[in-house]
């Protein structure tokens, strides 16, 4: 059986439908081909993964199929090897064309079907819903994210990891963005959660490539830092914070990756909803919600976040509070 999915969202949206993956398998075979559609960036995600067998990129989602040399290769591909089954979970119309010409026995998911996604409920819960009409309620049941990473004897040299050691990824999305970046975290906190941490253990300090100069803020470090930002690819995270004790961020894909490698992670939250936003929670994990519960939040993307000028519900939070919420969970 074949099987392809499109999921062309930033790396913690491709995260939350991961769980789509194992729910497959469960439901037609380990022997199935899946293959993805998904971002360059993103699609890096699957570079090691077993499971799934090909990525197509799609870069720039808005151009036509006509005039889209990537989408052509998806649909030219789909005609020479048709699938049984597309997922979509796209809701943009730039995905029309895409889907009405790839060669495949059943279609389901957003744009296809009349998808329903119920308020308040968790957005990896969510996804499930742009699969129920494929795979069984039992084995939805049994799928949560899951993402592939390597040994750890393959990185332990390569970046002089020493463990026991704790994760801490400051950064996000926003970091490079103008204006008030909503979902961070203070300097001067990080640096104190930092102090505080490096007296117990090991910290790994990890961001992505091209975010060097927002590091430059919470330097110098104390000398039992190993800092890893811009040196790994997503692999190489993974397999980082899958060995880690636990893992401390703000609303991030880093976030993500750690529930759906069942680390255990505590993530600094203010402007977004703890329930619908937070990492996924499944019985193999443990995620954390550092947040100071403010009548006015969650205002994510609201009139009421952009006249905050601020970010009290971010700003309010001690670095006291999150050393003390990290020590009482007994990952340090």
């Amino acid at each position: 059986m074949r099987i392809l999915i499109i999921r062309c969202g930033a790396l913690g949206d491709l995260v939350y439908a991961t769980s789509v993956i194992d729910a497959l398998r469960l439901e037609y075979g380990k022997g199935i081909l899946i293959d993805f559609v998904c971002t360059p960036g993103s699609g890096t995600l699957f570079k090691n993964d077993p499971r799934v067998n090909r990525v197509f990129p799609l870069k720039h989602k808005k151009i036509p199929l006509i005039f889209s040399k990537q989408k052509r290769a998806i649909v030219s591909h789909s005609k020479k090897e048709p699938y049984d089954i597309l997922i979509n979970f796209e809701y943009g119309k730039q995905f029309t064309s895409l889907l009405q010409n790839i060669k495949a026995s059943k279609k389901v998911g957003a744009i296809i079907e009349n998808i329903v996604i119920i308020d308040n409920i968790n957005r990896g819960e969510a996804q499930k819903e742009f699969f129920k009409s494929v795979v069984s309620p039992v084995n939805i049941e049994k799928s949560f994210p899951n993402v592939a990473s390597l040994n750890f004897s393959e990185i332990v040299d390569k970046y002089s990891l020493t463990r026991p050691y704790i994760v801490i990824a400051p950064s996000n999305s926003h970091v490079n963005k103008n204006g008030i970046n909503y979902r961070a975290w203070e300097n001067k906190k990080w640096k104190e959660l930092i102090a505080k941490l490096t007296q117990e253990i090991t910290i790994v300090i990890v961001g992505a490539k091209g975010e060097e100069s927002f590091f430059q803020n919470i330097e110098p470090y104390p000398s039992n830092v190993i800092d890893l930002v811009g040196k790994n690819n997503i692999i190489e995270l993974n397999t980082i914070l899958k060995h880690a004790n636990s893992v401390v961020c703000t609303d991030s894909a880093v976030g993500h990756l750690s529930a759906a490698l069942n680390t255990p992670v505590f993530v600094l939250m203010g402007p977004n909803n703890p329930q619908t936003d937070a990492p996924y929670s499944s019985p193999k994990n443990s995620i954390n919600i550092i947040t100071l519960d403010m009548e006015c939040s969650p205002c994510y993307k609201t009139k009421v976040m952009k006249k905050c000028k601020n970010n009290l519900c971010m700003s309010g939070i001690s670095s006291s509070k999150v050393y003390e919420t990290i020590v009482s969970a007994n990952v340090v």
